[in-house]
């Protein structure tokens, strides 16, 4: 097809659908949107605008392989998703041109993206995650059929030092793979990456890799005033940050960023697609790198900065709210996860609350306003 016929090709009307899809269609936004409404539970931003990007919608665009190499698959956004990356090595702290990363489906291929690479490095390691780690990590790494340990935690949600220097000290012959959150996922709270690699120091285990899980937080700590330290600066070796999460998207996905000498032992070439594959997927979406782009060229840093402020803001109102209800809820520094005794079924259904045993949470995300937070606390007293 030529580029003229293309063109017309692409120009023509678009078909509506028969009534019996419509109204299917109809049914299933009316239903979205209502969930939308009431969805506090689960960090996830609903406040955003893509229509500038609908357009896009009518080609078939594939991310396919490095996003730093040339690829025969010329209906890209490889640029922007370079761009993307340099953004965040900014926020994480480590120069552009000593990172290397790529835009992924969403915390689990970070996560596992990051392990995959230890699990190279460091064939013979034993893995440490925490109880309160993701779920995502403990099926990556029996995917990765990796030895592995899990650490207790404690009861603020941080990884428990003692029981982690306790099972160090025992394997202490092998390399160790630390998963260090970055904010948890139910009570939002941060590992101490300083205090892990003194453990390290003192059972003198210099072959290690620290993989930092920062689905939220990730978005959040580069903001703040006094952050605690998370960053590439403080001694991770890769990292992995949501996209739907703070930043808003209509699908999932994120960020995944490492070291680039790291790369260079899992890249092939592949012929077909003149690119090298050095990610998970190898096709990949590629929507998904123009949105973070345009967030981010939408709101900027700046913009980001007040919308954290104002994410922790209502956190603390939040917390405020419940305790002069004589809830006992309570949130960590820089966290927007506010956690307070499970409520009855049915306000835990109405707010689509995110459960562990006797406590819930809610996320204090852009779209929850001080109005939603009184609403809930009301329904939580009632």
């Amino acid at each position: 097809m030529t580029n003229a016929s293309a063109s017309t090709a692409t120009s023509m009307p678009k078909a509506l659908p028969p009534p019996e899809i419509q109204k299917r269609l109809d049914q299933l936004l009316s239903d979205i949107q209502s969930a939308a409404a009431q969805q506090i539970g689960y960090p996830v931003n609903q406040d955003f605008d893509y229509s500038p990007l609908v357009p896009f919608l009518d080609y078939s665009i594939n991310n396919v392989g490095d996003p730093f190499y040339p690829s025969n698959f010329w209906g890209n956004t490889h640029e922007i998703e370079r761009e993307v990356i340099d953004i965040f090595a900014g926020l994480m702290r480590i120069a552009p041109e000593d990172a290397w990363g790529y835009v992924t489906s969403g915390g689990t291929e970070g996560n596992m993206y990051g392990l995959y690479l230890a699990r190279e490095l460091f064939p013979n390691a034993m893995f440490y995650f925490s109880e309160e780690t993701h779920y995502s990590v403990l099926k990556n790494v029996r995917v990765l059929n990796a030895r592995h340990i899990m650490i207790r935690r404690q009861e603020n949600g941080e990884i428990d030092y003692d029981d982690l220097e306790a099972m160090i000290r025992v394997n202490r012959d092998l390399p160790a793979v630390i998963m260090a959150n970055v904010g948890t996922t139910m009570r939002g709270a941060v590992d101490d990456i300083g205090r892990i690699r003194d453990i390290l120091r003192d059972q003198a285990v210099t072959s290690y890799y620290i993989h930092a899980d920062a689905a939220l937080s990730g978005m959040i700590l580069p903001f703040v005033s006094n952050p605690q330290p998370y960053g590439f600066d403080a001694g991770i070796d890769s990292v992995s940050v949501s996209g739907h999460k703070l930043i808003g998207a209509p699908l999932p996905c994120g960020v995944v960023l490492t070291k680039r000498p790291y790369v260079e032992r899992v890249g092939r070439a592949i012929e077909y697609v003149g690119v090298e594959d050095t990610t998970l997927s190898g096709s990949r979406n590629a929507l998904a790198p123009l949105m973070i782009w345009y967030a981010f060229a939408q709101h900027g840093h700046e913009g980001f900065r007040n919308i954290v402020a104002g994410m922790l803001d209502t956190a603390e109102y939040a917390v405020g709210q419940f305790n002069e209800r004589g809830i006992p809820a309570w949130r960590h520094r820089n966290s927007a996860t506010v956690v307070f005794p499970r409520p009855r079924r049915e306000v835990f259904h109405k707010w689509q609350m995110a459960p562990e045993g006797e406590i819930a949470h809610i996320i204090t995300m852009p779209h929850v306003s001080r109005e939603i937070i009184d609403e809930l606390v009301a329904d939580c007293a009632g």
